[in-house]
């Protein structure tokens, strides 16, 4: 990451547009995978693709639920391990406050912690790139004799949009 990326703070200017098309983003997780040398099963692919139309949070049984218009023996597990496959590739994010699952927005990119800002009305999500908030969350842990071993940080309150309505 060059310095002039790290000292800046992204998000998206309209929390409620998804930043990219469904289909450009399965592109991007797919080229990624194929970069990696990691395999994008017909699975993963499908629950990818759900996230990316959801253009908001969604929950896993929903994501069964859709799933099973195509694939009548789609069961938890399934769902599951697709889920734990992209987020361990940091190909979609787990917001843990409302247990939902959104598209991560740079596939391709290595990741750090990423605090979000999430409404409580209409649940739009905007991902916060700005590696400093992460590190200094870890060195305050450190200092304290803490070791960290993951963070979540989820701002909630109501958007732009939903807090002048």
């Amino acid at each position: 990451m060059s310095p002039a990326h790290a000292s800046r703070v992204h998000a998206c200017t309209d929390p409620h547009a998804h930043v990219d098309a469904p289909d450009d983003f399965v592109r991007a997780v797919e080229a990624a995978c194929a970069e990696r040398g990691l395999r994008l099963t017909p699975i993963r692919a499908q629950v990818l693709r759900l996230i990316a139309e959801a253009q908001r949070p969604v929950k896993a049984y929903d994501l069964l639920d859709r799933m099973k218009v195509t694939r009548e023996g789609a069961a938890p597990p399934t769902v599951y391990r697709a889920l734990d496959f992209l987020m361990e590739q940091g190909f979609i994010h787990k917001l843990e406050s409302v247990n939902a699952y959104l598209g991560c927005h740079h596939p391709s990119a290595e990741h750090h912690s990423a605090p979000f800002l999430i409404c409580d009305r209409c649940l739009a999500t905007v991902e916060l790139e700005d590696p400093r908030i992460a590190e200094q969350l870890t060195a305050q842990a450190k200092a304290l004799g803490f070791q960290p071993q993951a963070q979540t940080l989820e701002v909630h309150g109501l958007c732009a949009r939903c807090s002048a309505a």
